[in-house]
Formats: structure tokens, sequence, C-alpha cells
């Protein structure tokens, strides 16, 4: 469709920038709007995201800079597995309480133990304490104080001081485990280059990878900050919220590529309109998903701390539960304005955003009103009046011209 300027000429002006009115004069930002949840379960909330990406920046790298600050000022609470040291261990009847067992360690050996905690209840509950290294002298007189104050019994059932069981834990194992962990994650994150630098392209591989890294950083943050402690259970816990990062991350950049291909064939849309319109569209996976996810995690905290007592189970709950939530939050906020900010850089894409705000930017001073994505960058104003764009969740009116159109 064309119009006529002052000129004589012929401008070219596509359907939908032409003008915020209906085909029957009324004025579609007046419609009545679905509500913003509405919007977002159908993908057409037009949520600002990529359009506001330094805020997102700015709101990440406070995260990585508090992540950061936490893990050289506080340090991690590493368990006996990578600091070494001697784990006691007895039955009890589910009564036993913990303070009694730290005032017994300190009369029997002359100094507090690291930790000692309830594993389990009932008659299945088992009294656990970790401790400095103990001499042989140390444990006999720590193994008989606990007799002699608990009177934990055997298997048989019958009060003996053999049920308090000792175990010396070296570093070194914790250190293998955590070596091994390292050269897992390098192998993954190669292989996960390669494959969506092939599968999608290479700035999206950089984008993904630099999300990765992200998690990665703000999981351990987080662990210093609260003072979680550090087992292996949790460095194994850390490669599987890897995984689900990136399935978030692929989802949202498989449906940035469906929308952005040809686009740099037409002047409608720039790239980072185009990614903003994906992230709505995947915006109510991404929360389900994540939803789902979070809920399992938080039932096996339940059955892992107030029910079962396991340590290991609790340790691999509480990584995952912290390593979702931040995945969610870098494949939605930080992956793809990252990606959409290498793309208008340099390249192509760079040179088709500056021609689309320059092609508004001539509409504008034309007087031809111009629609504006979620995402874009405004083509500079001008004196010219610019009516109204139709608003995301504008609900159609139904009403039809004299002509039926």
């Amino acid at each position: 469709m064309s119009e006529s300027n002052n000129s004589g000429k012929d401008v070219s002006v596509e359907p939908e920038v032409r003008s915020g009115l209906t085909d029957s004069g009324v004025d579609q930002s007046t419609m009545p709007q679905h509500s913003w949840l509405s919007r977002l379960y159908t993908g057409t909330g037009g949520f600002e995201v990529v359009g506001r990406r330094k805020f997102y920046y700015a709101l990440t790298g406070a995260i990585v800079l508090i992540a950061l600050l936490s893990m050289l000022v506080r340090g991690f609470t590493f368990g006996i597995d990578f600091e070494g040291g001697s784990r006691i261990q007895f039955p009890s009847d589910g009564n036993v309480d913990t303070s009694q067992v730290e005032t017994v360690y300190n009369n029997a050996v002359g100094f507090d133990p690291v930790s000692v905690q309830t594993v389990g209840s009932g008659s299945g509950a088992t009294v656990q304490i970790r401790s400095e290294t103990l001499d042989d002298n140390q444990v006999n007189s720590l193994q008989s104080a606990l007799f002699d104050a608990f009177q934990p019994k055997d298997k048989d059932g019958n009060p003996s001081a053999s049920a308090v069981s000792f175990a010396d834990v070296s570093e070194t194992w914790g250190g293998q485990i955590t070596k091994k962990a390292l050269i897992a994650l390098i192998v993954f994150l190669v292989i996960v280059s390669v494959y969506i630098a092939i599968r999608f392209e290479r700035d999206m591989a950089t984008a993904a990878i630099v999300a990765l890294f992200f998690d990665i950083v703000v999981t351990a943050g987080v662990y210093s900050l609260v003072g979680f402690e550090v087992t292996p259970a949790t460095v194994i816990g850390l490669l599987t919220i890897l995984g689900f990062s990136l399935y978030d991350t692929v989802v949202v950049f498989d449906k940035v590529e469906e929308n952005t291909r040809g686009v740099l064939h037409l002047t409608r849309r720039t790239y980072a309109e185009q990614a903003n319109l994906a992230v709505n569209q995947t915006l109510m996976r991404s929360i389900n998903t994540t939803v789902i996810s979070v809920l399992p995690v938080i039932a096996l905290m339940v059955v892992a701390v107030w029910m079962l007592g396991v340590g290991t189970l609790k340790d691999l709950a509480l990584v995952q539960l912290v390593g979702i939530t931040v995945g969610a939050y870098s494949s939605i906020f930080f992956a793809t304005p990252l990606l959409v900010s290498m793309k208008e850089r340099w390249g192509p894409v760079s040179v088709h955003t500056r021609k689309v705000l320059a092609r508004r930017a001539t509409l504008a001073e034309k007087g031809a009103p111009v629609a504006v994505a979620a995402g874009a960058v405004e083509a500079p104003k001008t004196r010219k009046a610019v009516k109204s764009a139709p608003q995301p969740g504008v609900r159609p009116t139904g009403k039809r011209n004299k002509k039926g159109h």
C-alpha cells in the first residue's frame, strides 16, 4: 500500500505501521486488553527483555559480583571428604540431643567437634560426629565416654561400646572427585560448544557457554553466602544442573532462530525485536519447566531432611534447587540479550538494524506512524505527531467498516 507525500512521490508504508486505528476508526489503545497473565500464557505479552538488556546486564553483573565477593571473603564450608578428619557414629533411639553429644565429646578429647547431626528418625536414627583427626588414645577415650553417656546398642540389640564406630577420611579423596569433575566439565563444555555451533551458530554457542559459567559462579556463590556444606554430592549435583540450564537456553535459541530466519531481507523488524518475540513465546514454557523441575526437588529435600535424614540426598537437592532457578534466569534474561548484543556489534545484523532504524526515522519525518515492537530501539522523534501504535494484548472489537473489511 502506498501514500503520496508533499512532493507527489509514493511512499511505501506497510499496513501494520500506517495507523494505530482499526478499520472502523477506533483507537486500538482504548480497547479492552487481556490480563498480563493471559498474555504471558499465550506468548503475546510484549514483555520487554531484549530492549531492556542494559538493566539485565547490570542486574546480572551485580549478582556475579556478590557471588565472587562471597567466595573470596567467606569462602566455602567444605565437608569432611575435602578437608579430611574422623567420622564417628553410633545408633540412637532418636532422643539423643546433639548438644549433649558435643558436651561429652569436649569432655573426652578437650575440644569441640566440627559438627554433630542426627540422621534418620526413630529406632533407625544415627548420630554422626565430624571431627578433626583423632589419635588412638583420643579414640579410646571418646568411645568409652559416648558408651557411658548414651548406651548405644549393637546389631543384636545389646549395649556395646563397639556400636560406636570410627573412620578416618583423607582429604585426597575429595580432591580426586573435584579433579574428575573439572575434567568432565571441560569435556562437557567443549562438546556442547561444538554441537550448538553446528546446530545453530557460533554466536549462540558463545552466549550459551557464557550463561553456563554464570550459572556455575552464582550457584557456587549461593553455597558460599548461605554456608551450605560442599560435599562430593554437591559437585555431582552441579554437573547435573548444567544440562537443565543448557536445555532451557537451547529451547529459546531454537525459537530465536525460527523468528529471525530471513529477517535480514526485510525492513519491518530488527533482529532484536524478533529475538524479544522469541523470549515472550517461550517465557511460559520456561516458567512451567522450572516449576515442574523444582517441585520434585523440594519433595526430595523434604524426604531427605525431615523423614530420612540422608545427607547425600539433601546435598543433591540443594544444589539442584539453586541451579535450576539460576539456570531459568540466565536462559531468559542473560543468554538471549547477550546474543543480540553480539549480533548488533558487527556483521550483517548490525547493518540491518541501522537500515531499519533509518527507515523508521524517514517515515516519522514524513508523518507516517511507526509501530515499534518490543525490544526495538526507537527511531529519532520528530516534531510531527505520531499516532498510537497497537498495544500488546489488545482485544479485537470485531467491528467492520462500511466496505465490510
